[in-house]
């Protein structure tokens, strides 16, 4: 049986690493423009599904297709990928001294079964100094990520506080993943 990564995530092969399982990486090319009137869970999850079903359609159906999708909310509204630098700075000062939610979705899908679960984390960061933002900016570290930070990274000093899965925020809910794929006979 083949297992597939639906994502270009490094951090997310990463991750999916640590569960000492084979697998190739297939990225799925898909809209993943997010509805603001629908409920972000609901939102997350219709992505990351999307991105499974993209990428198992090109496959056997015998194989095990695993997707996530991050999206970052501050009190209802969602922060994706930024678009350019200016972007990712409002993000950061949107965020500095607040908590907000690190929603991630995760499908496994397999033929005509699937499965498709959202863990959300909460994260707060301590107030964050203009500078500071700028300086992390320049590294380039936050353009491609939801929210414009990576926790792992070097923005892991401005956050004060979490609650929850960290891996999630990472960008892949390890022990949701290895309870899923119990549900489709793969032990880890």
């Amino acid at each position: 049986m083949k297992i597939v990564l639906a994502s270009k995530s490094p951090r997310r092969k990463e991750l999916l690493g640590l569960l000492d399982l084979k697998f190739q990486i297939i990225t799925a090319d898909i809209d993943e423009t997010m509805d603001p009137s629908l409920p972000v869970t609901d939102e997350v999850a219709r992505i990351s599904y999307q991105k499974a079903a993209a990428v198992a359609s090109k496959l056997d159906s015998d194989s095990i297709v695993i997707s996530a999708d991050t999206i970052v909310e501050l009190g209802g509204t969602l922060m994706g990928k930024p678009k350019d630098q200016s972007d990712a700075a409002r993000m950061l000062k949107s965020l500095s001294g607040k908590s907000h939610n690190v929603h991630t979705a995760v499908t496994v899908l397999n033929g005509n079964r699937h499965e498709t679960r959202v863990v959300t984390t909460t994260v707060t960061f301590r107030n964050i100094a203009d500078d500071e933002i700028t300086a992390y900016i320049d590294t380039l570290e936050p353009m491609d990520k939801a929210g414009a930070y990576g926790i792992q990274g070097r923005a892991s000093k401005f956050v004060s506080g979490i609650v929850g899965d960290y891996f999630n925020v990472v960008g892949l809910p390890v022990c949701e993943l290895s309870l899923m794929l119990k549900n489709f006979d793969i032990n880890i």
